[in-house]
């Protein structure tokens, strides 16, 4: 049993479906996507794992035992919608929330801190977080989501509002909480993230769980036998030489000058045969096979569940 758990989870909300028998299954210390177009039903299991509603059907298990009201102590969340009071200055609704906690005002001082050095965000402790950008607000929250050291993290759109300096700042802490064992349930639209950060996802379209597992090997589910060849020779007489079983995607040179393919083999044939006649027609760079992104399966998941109900 894994770390986290959600078991055939369901949602009504009047005469239309949020969640359809979902389930997840998220390992300890790992990052764990949550993926899905808008209105997928997201946020409805999130809102459910956080006990702010009630499933109609499923379980829930945490550290393989049924999760309990005071488990939540132990879930950090930073919802999409922020909920910093405007008109409050930072360090004082900081203060306030981290005793929501459970810490005691001299823990809260002492950690927040830290964290305010660390994000070098000292000199605002005084500012009304009406006069925070949408980003400074965010490093805010994300600092009082996971100040009280909680074991499981769950973050909707963490990296929405900030510049890229920012965002890869942020997603190294992300890194540095699972290398010291937290479990993180990550939400977001930005498929690159989840390539970058992600062991795991469940992809959800239309309140059902279309695809589940590990990132690596939904790529490769999805792959189309294409690959990227460096060499050097006559192009011509290499496409001549594949003799029509394939589909040429992308040519053209490297910065050092040599030939570059992108090309598609037809399912028959295999990256073996690429090889032996690029080594007939001159020299060979680099060979390698190119797996979708997860936004190309993303897109290709989702297309082809919309497509199998019309």
């Amino acid at each position: 049993m894994s770390f986290f758990e959600a078991h055939n989870i369901c949602k009504q909300y009047a005469n239309q479906a949020a969640l359809s028998d979902v389930s997840i299954h998220v390992p300890q210390g790992t990052i764990y996507g949550l993926l899905g177009p808008n209105g997928a039903g997201k946020t409805t299991l999130i809102r459910i794992i956080n006990r702010i509603t009630a499933p109609d059907q499923g379980e829930i298990y945490f550290r393989e035992k049924p999760f309990r009201a005071d488990d939540i102590a132990q879930i950090g969340y930073l919802p999409e919608e922020r909920g910093l009071y405007k008109k409050m200055k930072v360090g004082e609704q900081a203060l306030y929330l981290s005793r929501l906690k459970g810490l005691s005002k001299a823990e809260a001082k002492e950690r927040l801190a830290y964290w305010f050095e660390k994000f070098e965000i000292t000199s605002w402790w005084n500012k009304k977080i009406e006069e925070l950008s949408k980003g400074m607000a965010q490093k805010v929250q994300f600092i009082i989501t996971i100040l009280h050291n909680p074991e499981l993290i769950i973050l909707d759109e963490p990296f929405s509002g900030f510049d890229p300096v920012n965002a890869k700042m942020l997603k190294q802490e992300v890194v540095n909480l699972k290398k010291q064992g937290k479990t993180i349930i990550l939400s977001t639209h930005d498929m690159g993230s989840v390539e970058e950060l992600c062991d795991n996802i469940t992809l959800i379209n239309k309140a059902e769980t279309i695809l589940e597992g590990k990132v690596s090997d939904i790529r490769q589910q999805y792959k189309s036998n294409k690959f990227e060849l460096v060499y050097s020779g006559n192009e011509s007489e290499l496409f001549q030489r594949l003799n029509g079983s394939y589909h040429i995607e992308e040519t053209g040179k490297t910065e050092e000058g040599k030939n570059y393919a992108l090309i598609t083999l037809e399912s028959d044939h295999h990256g073996n045969d690429i090889l032996k006649k690029a080594i007939e027609v001159g020299e060979i760079h680099s060979f390698k096979e190119v797996l979708p992104s997860m936004n190309e399966v993303f897109i290709a998941a989702v297309k082809h569940t919309n497509t199998q109900e019309q």
